[in-house]
Formats: structure tokens, C-alpha cells, sequence
């Protein structure tokens, strides 16, 4: 009787070894993901070979996650994904969220005339082909971070430890996931944990990761694409407006963008309020919508 409570709490596995055989299986597919990567992909150009990385990651997450759904009795929806509400109100609410989010904050940065929107440097057809690429590109990078660290991981250790210490513990690595991205900085770091746990609070009112996957998305592709600001600090080609920022580092950014300024901290803060305001609690820590 007490070597089983050492492995099941009630009817279950314990949460400690639910995530031990989840890691198992990540570990080894990432494993064989990377061999396959170094023979196979070695030639491609780093904007390529990190969509591949993203969209893989994405795939193996998911299948893994569906393993453990067979083992433990679940489905894929428990563990934030529930494929009939996908693209629906919850993932543009969150898009339009996302964006609107973002050109506020830019917006202030204008007013106090650290940020500059600048002219449209694109033409024609390259406005509408670079607009898509890019919309593809940060759908499969919200879904592939937003499952990864607020998926199965997620779920697992709130039925361990409580839903906000298992956020504040998983979006603390995702923050430092971030250290080397070029141009980063521990002000972007904290800002990227920031915006982790907000996406865990979106994630606790609408109940599933719909909403934050489409916030996510729209975000970067608003960075990226439409502003032309640095994104964690990468910077790539084929952007909307030829911004420009000017003044102080905790104000712009620097390097990193917009997600380095303080003023991103404020942001963050505020939309916290907003949505504990205006959105009801749906989701407990142990037991999510299917």
C-alpha cells in the first residue's frame, strides 16, 4: 500500500512520474530530431531550418502528448488544444488582442518620441506575399512555444504543484530560453517570462490555448512584419514600415525591441488587469475543459 502511493495519488500516476515518462519520450525524440537535423539539414539557410525546428518541435510535442493522452485516459483537448475550437472566436479575439496590444505600446513609445513608424517599404504584391509568409510562419511558432511550455508540461505539473507555481516555474525557462537570441538582454528576458505568464492567465480565463496562440502570433507577426521592429531581438527582411527608435535604451528597447523597454513591463502589467477584469474564470488547475 505504500509503495503504491509512491507512484499514484487516487486513480493516477502521481504528476512527478506522468512528467518523468513525458520527458522520456520528448528526450528521445528530440534526440533523433537532432541526428536527422545535422544530416539532412545542415545546408539550409537559419531562417529555414528554424521554421523547420519550431514546426517539429510542434509535432513532437504533440505526439508525445498524445501518448500520454492514451496512458492517462485523456485527450489532447485536456492538455489545452481542443481541435474543435481551433481558429474560432477565441484564437482572432486573441490575434486582434495581440496586435492591438502591441501598436498601443509602440504607440505611447511614438508620443514620447523614442519610436518612429516610418514609410512603407514594400510594393505591390511583396505586401500581401511577405504578409502571408510571415502570418504562416508565427502561427506554427505560437503553436509549436505555447504547446510546448503551456501544453502537456503545463497541465501535468499544475496537478502537482498548483497551476501559477508550475506558470511561474516553466515561463521563468522560458524567459531564459531567450539569452541567446542576438541582441538579447536580461530586460528582454524578464519581459519574455512576463508575457509567458500572461499567456498562462489567458490561458486560465478562456480555458484552452486558442487565445493564446492567436495573441502570440500576432504579436511577433506585428514585430516582425508589419512595424519592422526587432523581435527579441532578431531582425529580418521583408517588413511593412521602415521604423526607426531613438532615446533612451530602458524606453526603445535597444537591441532586443520593443519587448527590452520597460515600458513593455508597464504593458504587461496592464493588460494583466484588463483581463482579470474582464474575462470570467473558466479553468481550475486540475481540471481543464475537454
Amino acid at each position: 500500500m505504500t509503495l503504491r502511493r509512491v507512484f499514484f495519488a487516487e486513480s493516477e500516476l502521481r504528476a512527478g512520474w506522468r512528467f518523468a515518462i513525458y520527458a522520456a519520450i520528448i528526450t528521445l525524440l528530440f534526440t533523433s530530431r537532432g541526428a536527422i537535423e545535422t544530416r539532412f539539414l545542415a545546408g539550409l539557410d537559419d531562417a529555414t531550418r528554424y521554421v523547420i525546428n519550431q514546426a517539429s518541435r510542434f509535432v513532437l510535442c504533440l505526439f508525445a502528448s498524445w501518448v500520454m493522452a492514451r496512458i492517462e485516459k485523456r485527450t489532447i483537448a485536456d492538455y489545452g488544444l481542443p481541435w474543435r475550437r481551433m481558429f474560432r472566436n477565441e484564437f482572432w479575439l486573441g490575434g486582434l488582442f495581440g496586435f492591438a496590444a502591441l501598436t498601443t505600446l509602440l504607440g505611447v513609445m511614438r508620443l514620447i518620441g523614442v519610436f518612429d513608424f516610418g514609410k512603407i517599404a514594400l510594393r505591390g504584391a511583396e505586401i500581401w506575399t511577405w504578409g502571408a509568409i510571415y502570418a504562416a510562419i508565427f502561427l506554427i511558432v505560437g503553436l509549436s512555444e505555447e504547446f510546448f511550455f503551456r501544453g502537456y508540461v503545463q497541465f501535468t505539473l499544475a496537478t502537482g504543484i498548483g497551476f501559477w507555481p508550475s506558470a511561474i516555474l516553466m515561463n521563468a525557462l522560458f524567459g531564459f530560453g531567450h539569452r541567446n537570441n542576438h541582441g538579447e538582454t536580461w530586460a528582454g528576458m524578464v519581459n519574455a517570462g512576463l508575457g509567458g505568464l500572461f499567456f498562462c492567465l489567458l490561458l486560465r480565463k478562456s480555458g484552452n490555448l486558442w487565445m493564446p496562440i492567436g495573441f502570440h502570433a500576432a504579436w511577433d507577426w506585428g514585430q516582425t512584419y508589419f512595424f519592422g521592429v526587432p523581435d527579441s531581438g532578431i531582425v529580418v527582411p521583408g517588413h511593412l514600415l521602415q521604423s526607426a527608435f531613438s532615446g533612451s535604451v530602458w524606453l526603445t528597447g535597444g537591441t532586443v525591441g520593443p519587448e527590452g523597454s520597460w515600458l513593455c513591463t508597464l504593458l504587461f502589467l496592464v493588460l494583466w488587469a484588463m483581463v482579470t477584469l474582464l474575462m470570467k474564470r473558466r479553468m481550475t488547475a486540475t481540471s481543464p475543459p475537454s
